[in-house]
């Protein structure tokens, strides 16, 4: 499957999955090789109540999500893959009350292995709040869609 550049297009393969879905992630922007996924600031995915910072785990969800994406655009075509590693050091606290962004680039292929890089950040991308690189491994099979779904 050919994986287009329009985000109108693509951001329907984000509600396919109840993950995604759930947490509200958005498409942004595409380009070879990268992309731009977002998550709007929500109250349930707050990790501390006392200073209203996103909780690690949604922001990981994210950075994931892009990653993964920006691995497609890459490769232009659906393969199955897993997370294989992932580091994010965090430069400081995601800003309260505020839709945060991931821009990730995948910048490195190997016949089993995709390589990416990005940031997060809220609206500056240089000022980012994480860090992160990650490896994906992809997965022999076919990817397992209901009748029903349908892909851009």
């Amino acid at each position: 499957m050919n994986i287009p550049h329009d985000t109108t297009a693509w951001a329907r393969f984000l509600a396919i999955s109840p993950y995604t879905a759930r947490l509200g992630i958005e498409a942004v922007a595409a380009e070879d090789g990268g992309c731009v996924l977002a998550l709007p600031y929500r109250p349930d995915f707050v990790g501390d109540p006392d200073n209203g910072v996103l909780h690690g785990g949604a922001v990981t969800a994210l950075i994931d999500t892009t990653f993964g994406f920006a691995v497609y655009f890459r490769i232009r075509e659906f393969r199955p893959m897993a997370t294989l590693d992932m580091r994010i050091d965090y430069l400081r606290p995601a800003k309260p009350g505020v839709k945060v962004h991931t821009r990730a680039h995948c910048y490195k292929l190997t016949p089993e292995l995709a390589f990416v890089r990005g940031c997060s950040y809220e609206d500056d991308l240089e000022d980012p709040f994480a860090s992160c690189v990650g490896v994906f491994m992809f997965t022999a099979g076919q990817p397992s869609f209901t009748a029903k779904t349908t892909l851009p």
